[in-house]
């Protein structure tokens, strides 16, 4: 028996329960939103509860320590990159013992570019930073931390694929436009864009991926945003009922318009018109200023109009 045979029948028990798993996997996070509705759970009385207790818990300025640790193996890895490997989230090395890989994948930096990556640091800092003076330090932390377990989680059941932290860190982008949609992001700090519309590339990239990628990034970029429904779901409920009855009160004033016809002859006498009086025979006259109309009980004899 060759030595990656066996280290794959190592692994085969944590790989896979069943053929099945990874699908399972993926329709469980993908029905969360609806176990929550049928369920009526409001994970925000949940967070009250959990805040009024444990209010004091946190790590103050957590995006500030992720970006020096970033910052930190990006200096360490400039000269030889292949250090970063010891730092990268391989559940196959994890259950092996190297259990640092559960902490050192977050340290991981986004890009190689140092303006990408200046960038990349400068934009999550501020949105970091803004969303936890918004939700305060313990919220923001629970967010982090949901949207870290259900990454783990997922990736342990891929154990030899190799996890980012990049789609967790996206959820603060989400978060952070959810919050402010009208945001003016400055590309390269020159070109000026609403954060919505980014938003919605990002949204439309995950589905995407939802679509056509591999099973694992499927997953990672459902846990990923575990933690935005989680905070958001509320929200987005009352939003879909708003925008709901917005439209379908649109919609009646639209109706209730469309019925209201227009009379075609109106008696200028009387003002009778033929929609009132569907039965009566209107006609005009061309003696008068205008041609006006007139039904036939006072086109007769009625004063011509002259004109001023």
């Amino acid at each position: 028996m060759r030595c990656g045979d066996k280290k794959k029948q190592e692994l085969s028990p944590y790989l896979f329960l069943s053929p099945y798993l990874p699908s399972y996997t993926f329709c469980f996070f993908a029905a969360l939103p609806l176990y929550a509705f049928a369920f009526k759970i409001d994970a925000m009385r949940i967070l009250d509860r959990l805040e009024r207790r444990f209010g004091n818990s946190g790590i103050p300025n957590v995006t500030l320590v992720l970006i020096l640790a970033q910052v930190s193996v990006y200096i360490i890895s400039k000269p030889q990159p292949e250090i970063l490997n010891a730092f990268h989230l391989l559940p196959g090395l994890v259950l092996q013992g190297q259990v640092w890989r559960l902490l050192s994948f977050l340290a991981v930096p986004p890009v190689t570019n140092p303006i990408f990556a200046f960038f990349f640091w400068y934009l999550f800092y501020l949105m970091g930073n803004s969303l936890e003076h918004y939700w305060g330090t313990f919220r923001y932390n629970v967010f982090l931390l949901v949207g870290y377990l259900a990454t783990v989680a997922a990736a342990f059941l891929f154990p030899e694929a190799q996890a980012s932290n990049g789609f967790l860190q996206g959820s603060v982008f989400l978060a952070f436009a959810f919050l402010n949609p009208d945001f003016v992001l400055y590309i390269f700090f020159i070109l000026p864009v609403k954060i919505k519309w980014l938003a919605l590339l990002t949204w439309l990239s995950y589905g995407y991926i939802l679509i056509t990628g591999a099973w694992n990034i499927k997953l990672l970029v459902l846990a990923s945003i575990c933690n935005f429904l989680l905070f958001f779901w509320t929200d987005i409920k009352d939003r879909v009922r708003t925008g709901r009855r917005h439209m379908a009160s649109q919609s009646s004033k639209f109706a209730n318009t469309k019925s209201e016809k227009q009379p075609f002859h109106r008696c200028v006498i009387c003002g009778i018109t033929d929609i009132s009086h569907p039965d009566m025979d209107f006609r005009y006259c061309t003696e008068c200023a205008g041609t006006p109309g007139y039904c036939a009980d006072h086109l007769q004899g009625h004063e011509h109009i002259r004109s001023a």
